[in-house]
């Protein structure tokens, strides 16, 4: 077949047909897979300009955009599935007139990118096959059958104002989670309304937009226990690993995972779910935990487990200024077992009211365990300050336990609670780190979870990925640091954490000595 090099069709035009011009048309506009590998070339990365020979996975692949509104696919890295979308996209522009559809990429360069696939796709299509083309730029195509391709980047605000007919997210897994959040709540009632959803990504986190949408379209029994072909949330799933790939065997595999390593590996090739970043936590271990189910709620407190007498229970409180900001958060864990109990978290709650919280679920832990050891502290920086006021203003005997601080040091004088600085708070996440990781510390809360997965290594410490909070786990570090304070006086604690203690660090327990 000769291939026509004019780089696009004039709009409009009068045309006249052969008999086997005509079947192909037939065959295209009921077809897109014929319309694919009998007419779209692509670009290969070492073998150049190629037909497109769709793989068997790709055929598949095509079939689920194409017979279901909603489809979303799990595919892994260099699949060629931006490729098999871009020429779907390019058909259904084509061939299904007056509609809109919005490719958002992670990245503008990404929608760039395959906007350039489909204009290399067009150019090359035979004019019999191919509609005319009213406007040709780098980020739209618009067609004389009133249908249009629109690239953008996905912001929060990406095609708002549009009514969009088919909406292509690449790479959605990638999106920043909140801005993935807010851009979906603004589609999904372009959606409900009559448009089609295609998504498709490799793997990143097991709790963003994507993997939330990806585990509801893999639930596909309904209430009576039938088997559904498409999910609770109305998408078709689908997906395929590299060892769908015609061109890749076991060598292969091994090779790559040698290049670069079984996490990247496993999360790039084998579809699991396996953060991108550089967590705390190493994201191996962050793949196989889970949370637990609430057990109780007071007000805003959420409680992970009863309690239990003769236990010992340590409370942190990361303070804020209770205006809307960062959040201010308290953590509970119980000592043996370092086991979550209970936590709280807000953003608009005064200094004064976040301990009356704290002083409330302290209350509730005595009067259920009477015989119970309390230790409770807070954080003293900045605004802790504040919060060292209120205290003294209640007075701590009215809160139940005792009030923790770190030790004296001769650099500085003596105040009450623990300050933060960069080298403390480095070394209590590596305890933090070789604590949950050695399963000596249990994470129950799904919030607290979550936070966990997007702290990462930022400069010369660890804090909160763009866009994500780490509050809770910044409350965590500080229950670390009061836990490994109190194991030098409370059995429970000194018996829990006497292993994860260096030589120069561990001592015997001793009589207790409160400093005022």
């Amino acid at each position: 077949m000769s291939v026509d090099t004019n780089l696009i069709k004039s709009p409009y035009k009068r045309e006249k047909f052969n008999q086997q011009q005509i079947e192909e048309i037939v065959k295209c506009t009921k077809d897109p897979q014929y319309f694919i590998e009998n007419f779209v070339w692509i670009q290969h990365p070492v073998k150049g300009r190629l037909k497109f020979d769709l793989f068997d996975f790709q055929k598949g692949l095509l079939d689920a955009y194409h017979d279901h509104r909603y489809s979303i696919a799990l595919i892994s890295r260099q699949m060629g599935k931006s490729t098999a979308a871009g020429a779907y996209l390019l058909w259904y522009a084509m061939y299904i007139p007056d509609q809109t559809i919005l490719i958002a990429a992670h990245k503008y360069s990404g929608a760039q990118e395959i906007m350039q696939r489909i204009r290399f796709a067009y150019e090359l299509l035979p004019d019999h096959v191919r509609a005319g083309c009213t406007a040709y730029n780098k980020g739209s195509l618009e067609f004389d059958n009133g249908s249009r391709i629109i690239a953008q980047a996905t912001t929060e605000n990406t095609g708002r104002g549009l009514s969009i007919s088919l909406a292509y997210l690449d790479e959605f897994a990638f999106v920043r989670p909140s801005i993935a959040r807010e851009f979906w709540t603004s589609l999904s009632p372009t959606l409900s309304t009559g448009g089609k959803c295609i998504i498709t990504s490799t793997p990143n986190q097991d709790d963003d937009q994507f993997a939330q949408i990806w585990r509801q379209a893999c639930n596909t029994t309904d209430e009576f226990g039938n088997e559904k072909e498409t999910g609770k949330n109305g998408f078709k799933s689908y997906s395929a690993d590299w060892k769908q790939h015609p061109d890749r065997d076991q060598p292969w595999a091994d090779e790559e995972q040698g290049k670069i390593g079984e996490e990247r590996f496993r999360r790039e090739h084998l579809n699991e779910f396996i953060a991108y970043d550089e967590t705390l936590i190493s994201s191996l271990k962050l793949a196989v935990m889970e949370s637990r189910d609430v057990y109780k709620r007071t007000g805003q407190v959420r409680w992970y487990k009863n309690i239990v007498k003769g236990r010992t229970y340590i409370a942190g409180l990361d303070p804020s200024l209770g205006t809307g900001g960062d959040n201010s958060a308290i953590q509970i864990y119980e000592l043996p077992g370092m086991k979550q109990v209970a936590e709280w978290m807000h953003n608009k709650t005064s200094i004064t009211e976040q301990i009356r919280i704290l002083r409330q679920m302290l209350l509730d832990i005595q009067e259920q365990a009477p015989d119970s050891e309390i230790y409770w502290s807070v954080e003293n920086n900045t605004l802790g300050e504040a919060a060292l006021v209120v205290i003294n203003e209640m007075g701590e005997d009215n809160i139940p336990g005792q009030f923790i601080s770190q030790p004296r040091s001769a650099n500085r004088a003596f105040r009450k609670g623990f300050t933060t600085t960069n080298k403390s708070k480095l070394a209590a996440c590596s305890k933090l780190k070789t604590w949950i990781e050695t399963d000596r510390m249990e994470i129950a809360s799904s919030a607290l979870l979550r936070e966990i997965k997007t702290f990462i290594a930022r400069g010369s410490s660890f804090s909160a990925k763009e866009g994500e909070t780490d509050d809770l786990v910044m409350a965590c570090v500080l229950v670390v640091r009061i836990a490994q304070q109190v194991a030098q006086y409370d059995e429970n604690a000194y018996d829990e954490l006497k292993d994860s203690f260096s030589d120069e660090e561990a001592v015997d327990p001793m009589p207790f000595v409160f400093l005022t």
